[in-house]
Parts: structure tokens; C-alpha cells; sequence
């Protein structure tokens, strides 16, 4: 999916010219940041950023260099794992034999509909029920694209039950569930093109139970501290840390080792290491409009940092519904807003940056709404393979053998 020139004047077209202008301030500070060696941190969410791409786009600025690490959720992991996004067939589910009483809200089954390649991989390690299949099969149903894995049999079943193995690889080898995974990942995904290049991704601990047992092998990988840790290291390193789409972000605003807006005052008094926000660039893409209110009105007069050395509730204050990490973000002197769909951000920021440092990109997404984004959502389906259990163990091991290697030198 290479750039369309055409297709991103019709997404920048579609785009308010204020949102227009702040992507390309950050687009502005993320070069500059390039520019003299710094690095580019994205915390990411769920959600929209698979449906719209963003993931795979993310792991393609990997690729070149110009994002340097990621955060992410538990259930974006999931959907890696199983390809990003898949094609599926949704069949009543009590007809097919199923109890109604573990059946979703509508009492739908879905049926993964994979390749021949696909399944048999998950058939040489993963017993599959044939009965069920041909029901499947058979049954009048609805086919959609959406996120991999999740509910769909037997990718979703399959992944649940590979998570267990993953976690106690990684126990075992003092590595996280992420790192494991995505050495059997397709390079393309996000968790995939980390293990390649060594930069890191990692679940946030507020986005940690989601895609059902992986969050919860996930969470398990790691002590929480140490996780917490690290994501406190790939924060430090950051010149610029962009947001997408993502709620609850403490490990940033409000982490136990950040001392500029948050609560690592004590952890440094105790000598632990920690990190600060102060001289870093914080751009954030969202959709609430209350959140460009409470910036503006920290950053014309200061009434957020008011509000809280006067202990001041601000959600009376401001009359706005006001999201937890409203107060670092807005507070921060380095923050910028950008009010809009991340379907359409992404694609208009990814290819500013790209032009100005005279890089190509082989991948580029569009909103999902658009004929080109439709057109990427099938390549996703067609393209990006699942995980491959044998390719993570081939990978684990050479990974281990190289690591005895360097040691033993």
C-alpha cells in the first residue's frame, strides 16, 4: 500500500484546517527531533488505531527509523498476533450447538475464515473441531473485516491457547510476552518489526487485560514493576511522544517515576531511577473536544496549574467532563492538540514527515471510510499472516544463542 498522492489530498480536503495546521507543527517537531538523532515514542491505544491502519503504519516507521518505540494495549498485541485484521463469517450461534448462556450480546459465532496455509498451521499444533467447522461452513452468515483473533474460531481459540506457552517462554528467559511474540510475528505488525529491529513495544499497565488470556499472559510476563520500569526508560529517551487514540495514560502523566507532572517524587527520594517530562514535545490525537478546551485554557492562562496549587476541583471548574490524563497533558508546556479522526491524522502526518527527510514508505493507511482505506483494509486481510509458532521458537533460539555468544566474548 504505497502512497496515493491523490488519496491523501482528498483525506487532507476532508480535514478541519486547524487540525490541518497543528499536524503540521508536529509534523515540525518530530523532524526537527530526527534531524539531530532524537527519538519518537508513539502511545498508542486499541481500537481505532487497527481498524484505521495506524498499527501498521507505526510498525513501517519502524522499519525506516523514524518512530524509535511504541506503546500499546493488550488487545492490539491480540490482533498482531492474528494478523492485524481478518475476514470472518458471523453465524447464529445456538443452532450450531452452542450454549446461548457464553454466547456475545446477539448470540453470534464467528468463523475465521483463513487460508489453507493458515489452518493447517494452527491444525499441526492446536486440535480442531472438523464437526464445527462444516457447520460453520454451511450456516447462512454475515462476512465482515475486523480485528484478528478476538472471537473467531479457531484463530481466537488457537491464540488463547498459545499465549500460556509464550508467557512461560518468557518467564523462563526474562523477556516480556511482547518481545517472545513477536519474533513469530509478520514483520508488519508493530510486535513483529520490534523483534527485528531491537526498538521496544510495550502493553501500558492500565491496557493490560484486554484480548482475553494474552492480556492476561501478558501481565503475568513481567513483574508490574519492572514493566513499569521499562516503559519509564523508553519514555526518558523520548524527544517527542505522540498519543493516539488512547485513554489513561498515568505511566506518561502520572507515572511512579516521572517527576514533572506526576508522582515520582518519593521513587527519586528513594533513589530509584527516574524520568522527567520537562523539554519534551507531547502531541496528542483525540477526539474530544473538551480536551482542546482544557488546553487552550491552561495554555492562555494557565488555569489547570492554578487550579491544582489552589486544590481546585476541575471538572467543576471548567464545566467539562475532565479525563484523568487532561492535567499532565494540558499542564505540560511542550503539549499540542490535535482534535481529530486518527484514520485521518496519521496518513497526513506520516507523509509530511516522510517528504521532509526524503524517506519512502512502502506502506500508508487511509480512513477506513474511504475507498483507498478499504482497498488497505483488504491488503491487511490478504497480506499480514498470523503468527508462526515455529518461527518464534526458530527465532527464541537464535535469539538465546546469540545472547550466550556475546557474553561468552
Amino acid at each position: 500500500m504505497p502512497t496515493t498522492n491523490q488519496s491523501l489530498q482528498q483525506v487532507a480536503a476532508a480535514t478541519d484546517p486547524v487540525t490541518l495546521e497543528r499536524i503540521g507543527m508536529a509534523a515540525e517537531r518530530i523532524v526537527e527531533a530526527k534531524q539531530r538523532d532524537g527519538k519518537v515514542v508513539v502511545v498508542t491505544g486499541s481500537g481505532p488505531n487497527v481498524h484505521e491502519g495506524v498499527t501498521t503504519l507505526l510498525a513501517e516507521l519502524m522499519r525506516i527509523g523514524l518512530v524509535d518505540g511504541v506503546t500499546t494495549s493488550s488487545a492490539v498485541v491480540s490482533h498482531e498476533m492474528g494478523g492485524t485484521l481478518d475476514r470472518v463469517k458471523r453465524c447464529a450461534g445456538v443452532p450450531l450447538g452452542l450454549p446461548a448462556d457464553i454466547l456475545p450480546r446477539g448470540g453470534e459465532f464467528e468463523l475465521t475464515l483463513a487460508d489453507g496455509e493458515v489452518m493447517e498451521e494452527i491444525r499441526s499444533h492446536f486440535p480442531l473441531d472438523d464437526e464445527l467447522l462444516a457447520k460453520l461452513g454451511g450456516a447462512e452468515g454475515k462476512t465482515i473485516i475486523k480485528a484478528a483473533g478476538n472471537l473467531g474460531y479457531p484463530m481466537g481459540l488457537w491464540l488463547e491457547h498459545l499465549a500460556a506457552e509464550i508467557e512461560g517462554l518468557a518467564r523462563a528467559h526474562g523477556l516480556s510476552f511482547e518481545e517472545v511474540a513477536g519474533l513469530g510475528a509478520d514483520e508488519r505488525t508493530m510486535i513483529g518489526i520490534a523483534a527485528r529491529t531491537g526498538h521496544p513495544v510495550l502493553v501500558t499497565i492500565p491496557q493490560l487485560i484486554g484480548g482475553g488470556r494474552i492480556g492476561l499472559a501478558i501481565g503475568d510476563s513481567i513483574p508490574i514493576a519492572q514493566r513499569a520500569a521499562r516503559l519509564a526508560e523508553m519514555l526518558s529517551e523520548a524527544d517527542v511522544i505522540v498519543e493516539s487514540g488512547v485513554a489513561l495514560t498515568q505511566e506518561i502523566h502520572d507515572g511512579p517515576f516521572e517527576t514533572y507532572t506526576g508522582h515520582g517524587l518519593w521513587a527519586a527520594w528513594q533513589g530509584r531511577k527516574t524520568y522527567s517530562l520537562q523539554g519534551k514535545s507531547l502531541i496528542r490525537i483525540d477526539l474530544d473536544p473538551a480536551l482542546e478546551q482544557v488546553w487552550r485554557i491552561e495554555h492562555e492562562g494557565g488555569g489547570v496549574q492554578n487550579a491544582i496549587a489552589d486544590g481546585l476541583p476541575k471538572t467543576k471548574l471548567f464545566k467539562v467532563p475532565f479525563r484523568m490524563e487532561m492535567s499532565g497533558f494540558a499542564r505540560h508546556e511542550g503539549s499540542l492538540a490535535i482534535i481529530g479522526d486518527l484514520g485521518a491524522v496519521w496518513p497526513l502526518l506520516a507523509d509530511r514527515i516522510a517528504r521532509r527527510l526524503g524517506v519512502e514508505l512502502r506502506f500508508m493507511s487511509y480512513p477506513q471510510q474511504t475507498e483507498a482505506g478499504r482497498a488497505m483494509r483488504e491488503w491487511i486481510v490478504r497480506e499480514i499472516r498470523p503468527l508462526c509458532r515455529q518461527k518464534m521458537l526458530d527465532g527464541l533460539r537464535a535469539r538465546l544463542a546469540a545472547s550466550r555468544g556475546s557474553r561468552s566474548s
